[in-house]
């Protein structure tokens, strides 16, 4: 037998010639009898190069997320989650401990009603308990061992903004993407963290530094349930709202002046409340709602980094694990030292400034800490952020004026250090120096 060599411009002509075309309208064709799941869709090109060796693929995945302000979701008659998990033969649910100490019966007595079985796993979910260990936990639940949850199953999770990051993360690993509904039990949750795409777990001194992008497909926000929180709980989630009443709604934050203690006051209109209390309280969740998601749902892998809901988070990160700060107390820190850096760079006028930070300390929240004065730990956190944005730059979103921003590429140290100076003098005039109230994981036995 003899082995015959073809010459490189025969072989060449050998390989080029099966049709290496693909149709995206196949896909199309096939998109009711194969798709996964109700909420994901997706679309794909793949490209073959003439020289027969290369290829390129070009793809993009399409979900769907919707928000809804429902009031009483566990209301036996409420057909809001039996509409959902009727259908689908029984509800598998992830629960803070607190929200079950509070609502389990609530929540049983609601499926049993609705006659849709329900699997539960209460799980406490303290700022300790962010870890990757607590995202296992509930993998083994969702998991072969545990109910074996379909990649198309809808898990419910109702909690605090922990759980909502833990166990969002977990369903984004659980089939690489599991969906999930959303019921946010505190403000955190029900403003930011619930509907938020980036689920996570914190790193070694540096807050959600683990995650993935995988938003509820579904968030429901029912401000009754804050009746039950604590006023530091409370007073803690105001520092979202904040955020986007400074960046993107100047008629959230004239709302937020007029009747922002009163909120606190009555936990978000459950007691003690008129009727314009009552409407005031729905408009503020709903426009911090919508500003919130107008630039996060919109944006929802981080693509760009002009994201306005990073204002006060840019900094925090490094120093709120330093020194076990509260999340909304190291945020209106963040905030209110970044509305003193804007005026320091020429951005924000006096005025604007001293207005945000009036309107932080009127809530009981902080607007300095003596940690800011630790240069390294600052330098070191913006180096962490600038890595963590794409070592593009710092972008870290600024107050231009309340209802804008725009966005700092760098900040130089000199600069940085001078502005923590500036800041903390003016601080000495604010009420207790800018402490606020309650402002410590201690404060509220969340260590």
């Amino acid at each position: 037998m003899t082995n015959t060599i073809l010459p490189p411009t025969a072989l060449t002509e050998e390989i080029s010639k099966p049709d290496f075309t693909f149709d995206p309208s196949i896909r199309r064709d096939h998109a009711k009898k194969y798709r996964t799941s109700e909420w994901y869709d997706g679309r794909g090109e793949i490209k073959a190069v003439e020289d027969g060796r290369s290829f390129e693929i070009s793809a993009t995945f399409t979900l769907k997320s919707e928000v809804k302000l429902v009031y009483g979701v566990l209301n036996p008659s409420n057909p809001v989650l039996a509409e959902i998990y009727k259908s689908r033969g029984r509800c598998v649910a992830v629960v803070d401990q607190t929200v079950d100490e509070l609502y389990g019966e609530s929540l049983q007595a609601y499926f049993k009603h609705n006659e849709i079985p329900l699997e539960t796993l209460v799980c406490r979910a303290w700022e300790s308990d962010k870890t990757p260990e607590t995202v296992q936990r509930i993998l083994q639940f969702l998991g072969k061992d545990g109910c074996d949850v379909s990649r198309n199953e809808p898990v419910l999770i109702i909690g605090g903004g922990v759980l909502s990051d833990v166990a969002g993360l977990a369903c984004a690993l659980q089939h690489r993407r599991t969906p999930y509904v959303m019921i946010g039990s505190s403000i955190v949750a029900a403003i930011d963290a619930g509907p938020s795409p980036r689920t996570c777990t914190n790193g070694q001194l540096f807050k959600n530094s683990i995650g993935a992008y995988h938003p509820p497909v579904i968030t429901i926000v029912d401000r009754s349930l804050f009746r039950t929180l604590a006023k530091g709980h409370i007073r803690n989630g105001m520092a979202e709202i904040i955020k986007m009443a400074v960046t993107d709604d100047p008629v959230l934050f004239d709302l937020l002046e007029e009747y922002g203690p009163r909120l606190i006051e009555t936990h978000f209109a459950n007691f003690d409340a008129d009727e314009e209390l009552t409407q005031v309280a729905d408009e503020v969740i709903y426009r911090a709602l919508y500003s919130y998601m107008k630039h996060e749902g919109t944006n929802m892998f981080e693509t760009y980094q002009d994201r306005p809901h990073a204002y006060g988070h840019t900094w925090s990160p490094k120093f709120e694990p330093a020194v076990k700060l509260m999340h909304g107390h190291a945020v209106t820190i963040g905030m209110a030292f970044g509305a003193t850096l804007a005026m320091e760079m020429g951005w924000l006028e006096k005025g604007d400034r001293d207005r945000i930070v009036a309107l932080c300390s009127s809530l009981g929240l902080s607007v300095y800490h003596p940690i800011l004065e630790d240069s390294d730990l600052m330098i070191q956190g913006q180096k962490n952020m600038r890595r963590k944005r794409g070592s593009s730059g710092l972008w870290a979103p600024l107050p231009t004026g309340i209802g804008s921003c725009s966005f700092a590429g760098e900040v130089p140290s000199d600069l940085l250090i001078s502005a923590v100076e500036e800041h903390k003098n003016f601080c000495t005039s604010v009420p207790n120096e800018g402490k606020g109230e309650q402002m410590y994981l201690s404060d509220l036995g969340l260590e």
